[in-house]
Order: structure tokens, then sequence, then C-alpha cells
């Protein structure tokens, strides 16, 4: 069966799913690879909205975005009528994001290495609420000061349809359906493609409810 004719609302992942799936030439799906890793990073997760909550963002042409937004790390990622870009500063407190934890940092690490990519050292978490119809228009990761890191992805709760493009927005995208605990991480070759989320279908996660929590670790300057 191929991934792409998953059914995203089984109770189940996908047994025939092998553990890493390689959607490009430096691009891979680490399926399952931070379940090992929730009980640490739900407590982390929570501390971390404590301080910064979830916000819904403006983006430039004054369009609000459908997935709420927050930030960990030494830089922070938003959007207003101003642009995009990262402060070190919650634009909304004006105190520094907070700290990322230690298990967000050495989950991405661990992911990035497993997907051939040593040494990364993400100094920024962005963090993403999505909830039944919310989505993620095709997009490309390029606010960071250099292209030389990956991006490490991880989802959490409800499934999602990821959009894996190419080069420019036109070009054809792969369906790649993510799963509570699998990461994707692209770089290299890779580092530039476009890609997004389709609107989350309604359902019930038993561990997170009617949403879905996406990790997205970058090396911002």
């Amino acid at each position: 069966m191929s991934p792409m004719n998953f059914d995203l609302f089984a109770d189940a992942e996908p047994e025939q799913v092998p553990r890493r799936e390689q959607i490009g030439e430096q691009s891979f799906v680490l399926r399952g690879f931070a379940l090992p890793w929730l009980e640490r990073l739900l407590p982390a997760l929570e501390t971390v909205l404590a301080a910064a909550p979830f916000r819904q963002m403006v983006t430039p042409g004054g369009f609000t975005m459908s997935a709420a937004l927050s930030s960990c790390g030494t830089w922070g990622w938003t959007t207003d009528r101003n642009g995009y870009r990262y402060s070190r500063l919650d634009p909304h407190t004006q105190a520094p994001w907070p700290p990322m934890p230690e298990v967000f940092f050495a989950l991405a690490q661990a992911a990035a290495l497993d997907a051939g990519f040593a040494d990364f050292v993400p100094d920024t978490c962005l963090i993403n609420r999505y909830i039944p119809g919310a989505k993620m228009s095709l997009h490309q990761d390029k606010n960071e000061a250099s292209y030389a890191a990956p991006i490490v992805s991880v989802s959490l709760g409800l499934p999602a349809m990821f959009l894996f493009g190419g080069f420019e927005r036109n070009d054809k995208s792969q369906r790649v359906p993510l799963f509570h605990g699998d990461i994707v991480v692209w770089g290299g070759v890779d580092r530039l493609r476009y890609h997004g989320i389709l609107p989350i279908k309604a359902g019930q996660h038993p561990r997170l409810g009617e949403q879905r929590i996406n990790f997205t670790f970058r090396t911002s300057h």
C-alpha cells in the first residue's frame, strides 16, 4: 500500500511504513521517532507555553494565520505587517523568548543525526498549533542567516498531510501523511524546497485532543 493512500484517521499508525522514508535527495520522514521522548517533551512544552502562549499572528499581507504560533530558544520567529523575521524578544510581552528545553534540543539533534546531518545546533524552535481546518500555505524557510543547517519538524497529535514541493511555488508537491511522533528532516540540496500543510481534518487524538502540535527547529543565526 502506498503511503499516499493511508487512512489518516486510522486507530493506529500504518505498520507498513518504513521507519525512515526518503522523500528527497536529502529529505527524510523518521516514522515515530519522537514517541520515546513524549513523557519529557509534553511537560517541557507546557512550561514554554506558560511563558509564551500561542497567538494568532498576522502576515505582512494583513491575513491572520490559521495556525497559532509560539517560540522558544535564543531567537523566536514572528510575523506582522512589517514582515517575517526573527527576534530575541516576544513582541507581545517584550520579554525574551523562553529558553529551549534541553529535551527539545536533544531530540532535534538526534533526529538530524539520524537523517545524516551531524552537528545540528538549533537556536530557535517555532511551535505551531493547528486545530481542524487550520493549514499552512506552501512556503520556503528562508529567514535564516545561512541555509547550511537542516530543518527538523516534529509532528504531535492529529495527523496531517504534508506538502513537499520543489524550488518554485508552482512545482508539483508530494503529499506525505504525517502521524503522531513523526519527524521530517530536510536540508542540503533540499533545504529551500517549498512545503506546507493541508487543512487539518476533524479528529480526536487520545493524548492531545483536537489539535496538531508542530515543532520546527532551525539555526537562524
